[in-house]
């Protein structure tokens, strides 16, 4: 028997966890029940299904609800998941406005899937930028305990909205076509092609952004440790899809480059994790070295990894290491990490 699932929010996030329901076989009884702000007919993952009007009368009929996209964040759980909850059905929120209630757990499955409980009705999916430096990163704290993290971002136009994928497609077309391309704040503060904008979210008056602000507070709450160092600079560059981070980690125990490459190359230590690093297979230039890139996601065994290179000693510092990382953030940065919230729900029996 199978669990009743809906999705609010029909946006790039809530396609996907349609698709990555599928995908990873979660037992669903009957078709997705996918509910927006207003009933209409949408193409998810290849096909036209109809998106229902979303209503109290459909939360009744319903077991699990995740919130996605534009429709599932900036306000909708603050509206509905009073209504979800009273109905009888669990949540899994990719929306920002419950993530730092103290007693709302924040999870990533291979970090902290026991900050759930039996008596948990809402679970946040964290920001994407955090996800995939987390996972990357818990695993060394584990062995040797963080005290310091600065890192540089380098997110994808998706990571906005299936509008800025639009619009980077537009600004792509004027630029090799020669033509001036007109400002739309209302999707970026600064053209998108050919560019990269430090300015992921409103400004906070420190001159941080909230998206920074937030990879800060979220990464604290996910560890457990609130008096973690961590500083963020968070650019938009000109990708579809993948984000990147540029990650100096310095910890209050030994910690060196080789280990670090040690824990993560080992599954067990390291889940949802794959790092290559150290000398090119293949021959080619003395110097040449492996590395991940965005491209790499595309590869069906990675597209739901944090790949993880470019891992080496901080000169500059003692215990203190600098590695790159890459993730999709649509699927590992949120569509697939919401539906593992749901796995690890349904195998605790919470579900």
């Amino acid at each position: 028997m199978g669990l009743r699932v809906g999705v609010l929010g029909v946006g790039p996030v809530g396609s996907r966890i349609v698709r990555i329901l599928g995908e990873r076989n979660f037992p669903v009884d009957g078709p997705v029940v996918i509910m927006a702000t207003s009933e209409r007919v949408e193409t998810i993952d290849g096909r036209q299904v109809t998106v229902q009007k979303v209503s109290e009368e459909l939360f009744k009929k319903l077991d699990l609800v995740f919130f996605a996209g534009k429709e599932g964040a900036k306000g909708a759980s603050m509206e509905w998941s009073d209504v979800a909850v009273k109905c009888g059905c669990k949540i899994v929120d990719n929306g920002g406005d419950f993530r730092m209630y103290p007693n709302i757990p924040l999870v990533i499955p291979e970090v902290n899937m026991g900050a759930v409980t039996k008596d948990t009705k809402i679970v946040c999916n964290p920001n994407c930028s955090t996800i995939q430096m987390a996972v990357a990163l818990y695993p060394l704290h584990l062995a040797a305990r963080l005290r310091r993290v600065v890192v540089s971002t380098f997110q994808s136009v998706s990571g906005h909205s299936g509008a800025g994928m639009d619009q980077l497609k537009t600004e792509l077309g004027l630029t090799l076509r020669g033509e001036p391309i007109p400002p739309n704040p209302a999707i970026f503060a600064r053209a998108i092609a050919d560019n990269c904008i430090p300015h992921i979210d409103r400004f906070d008056p420190s001159g941080y952004t909230r998206e920074e602000i937030k990879m800060s507070n979220e990464t604290r709450k996910i560890f457990g440790e609130p008096n973690l160092l961590i500083t963020a600079t968070t650019v938009r560059v000109p990708v579809m899809i993948g984000h990147a981070e540029s990650i100096n980690a310095e910890f209050t125990e030994p910690m060196r480059a080789a280990r670090a490459i040690d824990i993560l190359s080992d599954p067990k230590l390291s889940p949802g994790v794959v790092c290559f690093d150290g000398a090119a297979d293949g021959g080619g230039a003395s110097d040449a070295r492996r590395y991940p890139v965005t491209e790499d996601l595309q590869r069906d065994e990675w597209k739901d990894a944090v790949l993880v290179g470019r891992v080496r000693d901080d000169t500059t510092a003692p215990n203190a290491i600098n590695l790159w990382c890459v993730s999709d953030n649509l699927r590992k940065g949120a569509a697939t990490n919401a539906v593992q919230i749901a796995e690890g729900m349904l195998a605790l029996g919470y579900l």
